[in-house]
């Protein structure tokens, strides 16, 4: 057992130094903040079979496609400069990691406040967008749409246990809180 953890350490020692060994300390930091949020509505075959199969499944009529496609660049428009705004203040954030002075630990928590508010924001717009969506829906469309975040919950709980929805906040979901797990030392 001890050897085991002794080679698990060296391990760690031996990836961390190979790591910091590969980054060029005289570079400015690079953030890739952009992995989640694109600059661009997303695109591609894999998007456009999921939205024409989405289509399909909800019997949108050529105009409601229509609306609904104007609605999705809408969105967009009014989410860009908030993800703008996400990604530099991200980037300050990643700039004052490490540091430990007074001044630099209240300025990165008011960075991640400002975040979070920029998160509400985006939230808002998201849900605002899916309320303008619903309203461009039938009685019977909008009774297949709920069937079908349903199903997006249901896999969503089945590929990521224990972690909440996206679009909800801490506190929001009641997860029983699960008991310390206790490991006997022999």
């Amino acid at each position: 057992m001890k050897k085991l953890l002794i080679l698990a350490g060296v391990l760690v020692f031996a990836t961390s130094v190979v790591s910091f060994a590969d980054t060029n300390v005289n570079s400015t930091p690079t953030v890739n903040v952009n992995k989640q949020y694109r600059k661009m509505p997303p695109k591609g075959p894999d998007f456009q079979k999921r939205r024409a199969e989405f289509e399909k499944r909800l019997d949108l009529t050529d105009e409601q496609k229509q609306k609904a496609e104007e609605l999705h660049k809408q969105g967009f428009e009014k989410m860009k400069p908030i993800m703008e705004k996400m990604k530099e203040k991200q980037k300050e954030v990643f700039a004052l990691k490490g540091k430990t002075d007074e001044q630099s630990v209240q300025q990165r928590e008011n960075l991640k406040k400002q975040i979070g508010a920029l998160r509400e924001e985006a939230r808002e717009i998201k849900k605002q967008n899916m309320k303008d969506f619903e309203n461009i829906l039938t009685k019977k469309q909008k009774k297949e749409l709920e069937k079908i975040k349903k199903e997006g919950r249901k896999n969503f709980d089945k590929e990521f246990k224990g972690r909440p929805h996206p679009g909800h906040r801490p506190g929001d979901l009641e997860i029983p809180p699960q008991p310390p797990v206790r490991k006997e030392i022999k």
